[in-house]
């Protein structure tokens, strides 16, 4: 079968990756793809947050199957469109992906179907958030309700930062977007999980559990991130935690979605704290998590297409999905700069040919490159995903970064600390 994957980051370039060992599929295409992904698939330019232009190539391109996968195309109602047109395609509906692209509604949702969170308060202006603050005790937590890109979090130290924040969320001075409303959190402590599930409208089952680093700097230290790195083990929490987030909090969210008038079909990743009350929900994302898509797919053995269909036509509960014993890990080589401003367009040094690739226990997912006069040069924050996978999670690591120390750009940076808590710690329980 011929298929289509909308995106251009690590994540796509790890589903396609994917997709290219099933011996279910003859074609990949990707669009817009980027300067690793156009080494192994077609590549077609385009806006990926303009719905006609996107319709249209599916429409030119007929592919047996679209997989949608960043949230904004998502948002703007592809999956909508193009289900309308007959088109077979993989993700949720506008009005199911508002799990993701409104955490106003995210959190309302969850206090109508009784799913652990934390406190908070709602604030569609100034005067609103004056009002809301003095019920939080310090740190507070500062989230723009829309899509950030994963940078729409700032945790307040007090609550004349809280409110400072929330009037740059408002005004669009520090997401370059004005926000409608923001959402004021109580602030969590403990371990963060990322709970990945499949549903099908009716079922959820557990794909597998990943931890991100969000934080720039080593430590667990500097400004947010869209993700710095991330890993993937057998025992990232214990058969049972993990049974309890399936039933307790992906399973609740399909069923309450569906009660709701609104089926949940596509990938689920539930963002969680292991906090002292228990397991609460910081978020959800509605599509793969990036950089966790380019661990966790690494250790999956199931035809990932077969994912896909589940998903579409409603199965997901007479599908058994195998995951490689071990770990896996992603290290992501950024700008330097980024979160903040950072220069694109430096060439990089050291990928390998593609006859000269490594084993499939460690592949370079490109998430923001480019092809300029032949040449792979940075064109994004996040650069490179460099992946692996092992029998355990130190060697994962060591093959990771002995990858990276290959490879080189102008102003590269990285954390080398990717792991360090799963290292010296035990499973969540």
């Amino acid at each position: 079968m011929k298929v289509l994957v909308i995106g251009g980051g690590g994540r796509e370039h790890a589903i396609v990756w994917a997709l290219l060992k099933s011996s279910q599929v003859t074609e990949v295409l990707c669009a817009p793809g980027n300067g690793g992904i156009a080494a192994i698939a077609r590549c077609i330019p385009c806006d990926a947050a303009n719905l006609h232009e996107l319709v249209n190539i599916v429409v030119i391109e007929q592919p047996a199957l679209t997989v949608i996968g960043p949230e904004v195309p998502l948002s703007l109602g592809l999956v909508d469109e193009l289900t309308k047109r007959g088109h077979r395609v993989f993700g949720p509906t506008q009005a199911a992906a508002q799990l993701e692209s409104s955490k106003a509604f995210a959190k309302e949702f969850m206090q109508r179907h009784d799913l652990p969170t934390a406190e908070y308060g709602i604030c569609t202006t100034l005067d609103q958030v004056r009002e809301e603050l003095p019920r939080f005790s310090v740190p507070i937590v500062v989230k723009a309700s829309g899509l950030a890109a994963g940078k729409g979090v700032v945790i307040c130290e007090t609550h004349l930062q809280a409110e400072a924040a929330a009037a740059e969320m408002f005004s669009g001075s520090l997401l370059g977007t004005t926000e409608e409303a923001v959402v004021l959190e109580e602030f969590l402590t403990g371990e963060e999980l990322s709970f990945f599930a499949l549903c099908d409208g009716t079922h959820a089952i557990e794909i597998a559990s990943a931890q991100d680093h969000k934080r720039v700097g080593e430590g667990d230290t500097g400004l947010n991130t869209g993700g710095m790195g991330a890993y993937s083990t057998d025992g990232i929490a214990t058969p049972a935690m993990r049974s309890w987030l399936l039933h307790n909090v992906a399973q609740k969210v399909v069923d309450g979605m569906g009660s709701e008038g609104e089926p949940f079909k596509g990938i689920l990743f539930c963002g969680i704290m292991m906090s002292p009350r228990g397991p609460m929900v910081l978020e959800f994302n509605t599509r793969f998590g990036d950089p966790e898509t380019e661990a966790i797919l690494l250790r999956l053995e199931t035809d990932i297409v077969d994912l896909f269909n589940a998903s579409i036509d409603g199965t997901a509960n007479e599908l058994t999905i195998n995951m490689r014993p071990g770990a896996s890990v992603c290290v992501i080589a950024a700008s330097g700069g980024y979160p903040g401003k950072y220069a694109s367009g430096k060439p990089i040094s050291g990928l390998p040919t593609q006859n000269d690739q490594p084993s499939d226990d460690v592949v370079i997912f490109h998430s923001g490159t480019a092809l300029k006069d032949g040449k792979i040069v940075t064109a994004g924050g996040r650069v490179l995903a460099i992946s692996a996978a092992a029998p355990d999670l130190q060697t994962a690591l060591d093959k990771a970064y002995a990858e990276l120390a290959k490879i080189s750009f102008e102003g590269m940076q990285f954390r080398r600390d990717i792991g360090h808590r799963a290292l010296r710690q035990q499973p969540i329980r």
